[in-house]
């Protein structure tokens, strides 16, 4: 039963007593870095999402970074995607000393309009960075007409995105199974499933998977798992730079527990998703996102874009009031103060990246949400908006 002093949180991770069990395994077992639990979370993901390979690491902002090296990224290129986007996704192409050239979203899904991409193409184009906002699949055939037409690879920022799918062919695939060059993905305690922070990356093919393998371990030659096990004295070499982008043995225990329960926590949220649709509708002016025909999404975030001429934070002033959290619309990188010290390029205007920020707000949604706290939700909502706008 919900109450008006019970505080309803924007997320609450879906964990327990398996989550726990699970890191005993690692704990007892005196192997806690990056071992056998990530080897077996891997195998186990790349089966789940379809894909031929999956790499885990530190966080997804390791995973961007590693996917766009993996495509050959040199400094001055360009990596076309938008701004609309936690900053993460833009700093991965700035760690590269690459140039993020930032294009509109389409109003309706928050995601790359695929429409905008062939103009920001230049000869300076090296790759495109989509990012599936808020769990809400990109349109992804058309990005990849464009991306194979200009010989381009396909970087996919998935980090919200595990469990949503996508329509290829008249079937329906998984986020994650690759359909681009490389997807990355989070296991942040925001997202659907989480191993604390963590991310992974998917690919089809062998040889970014080894590229990663080298890159997230200080670039050793020899794994400290070969080495630790042989028979005989190994010495590994460093051949190129690396990077400490490993995922421990604990949280990959912790993950492999939250991919069982992956399918129940997204059929939740499509549940919560579908009783916001309907509750919202009969709030004047309040717009509740549409997925499109070839789109599901995990509703890793349920994003509203308020009435116009309704102050943002006022109305989220009034949520927090009556103990109800809720964040605004997704950041612009470009607005950010310290991309006013970095170099990138905006491709056209970004009027619907700007309005989308300063227009929506998140509501909360999670596994262990009562349809009581969901009601309270929307009732307060409707009278935040009512009262903005009087």
């Amino acid at each position: 039963m919900s109450t008006e002093s019970e505080f309803i949180p924007i997320m609450k991770p879906w964990m327990g007593e398996a989550e726990a069990e699970a890191t005993r395994r690692p704990l007892l077992s005196g192997w806690v870095t990056q071992g056998p639990e990530v080897a077996a979370f891997e195998t186990e993901f790349a089966g789940y999402t379809g894909a031929q390979h999956a790499v885990a690491v530190s966080n997804c902002t390791t995973a961007l970074h590693l996917a766009l090296l993996a495509v050959g990224m040199q400094p001055g290129d360009e990596v076309i995607t938008v701004s609309h986007s936690f900053i993460a996704s833009a700093n991965s192409i700035v760690y590269c000393d690459a140039v993020p050239v930032f294009v509109d979203i389409d109003p309706h899904t928050y995601n790359i309009d695929p429409n905008l991409i062939e103009a920001a193409i230049t000869e300076k184009t090296a790759a495109i960075l989509c990012v599936h906002q808020i769990g809400m699949p990109c349109d992804m055939q058309a990005i990849l007409d464009i991306a194979y037409k200009h010989d381009l690879p396909v970087v996919e920022d998935a980090a919200c995105a595990i469990g949503s799918e996508i329509q290829f062919n008249g079937e329906w695939h998984k986020v994650g199974q690759a359909h681009g060059d490389i997807v990355c993905l989070s296991f942040h305690p925001r997202k659907v499933m989480t191993t604390g922070d963590g991310g992974m990356l998917t690919t089809n093919n062998p040889e970014y998977d080894k590229e990663f393998r080298l890159l997230r371990q200080h670039g050793m030659s020899v794994p400290d798992t070969k080495r630790h096990t042989a028979k005989e004295v190994i010495f590994e070499e460093y051949t190129q730079l690396g990077y400490n982008y490993r995922m421990t043995d604990v949280q990959a225990a912790i993950g492999r527990e939250q991919l069982k329960r992956l399918p129940e926590m997204v059929e939740k949220r499509r549940y919560f998703a579908h009783r916001y649709e309907e509750a919202l509708s009969e709030i004047d002016g309040l717009l509740t996102p549409q997925e499109p025909d070839w789109a599901r999404s995990n509703w890793q975030s349920y994003s509203v874009r308020l009435p116009q001429n309704c102050d943002q934070k006022a109305v989220m002033q009034y949520m927090l009031d009556h103990n109800i959290a809720t964040r605004r619309g997704i950041m612009n990188a470009h607005s950010e103060p310290a991309y006013q010290h970095i170099e990138w390029r905006k491709a056209g205007n970004l009027q619907h990246s700007e309005a989308a920020q300063q227009e929506c707000i998140l509501l909360p949604l999670f596994h262990e949400m009562t349809e009581e706290q969901q009601d309270r939700v929307v009732d307060n909502l409707a009278a935040a908006i009512k009262e903005n706008a009087a």
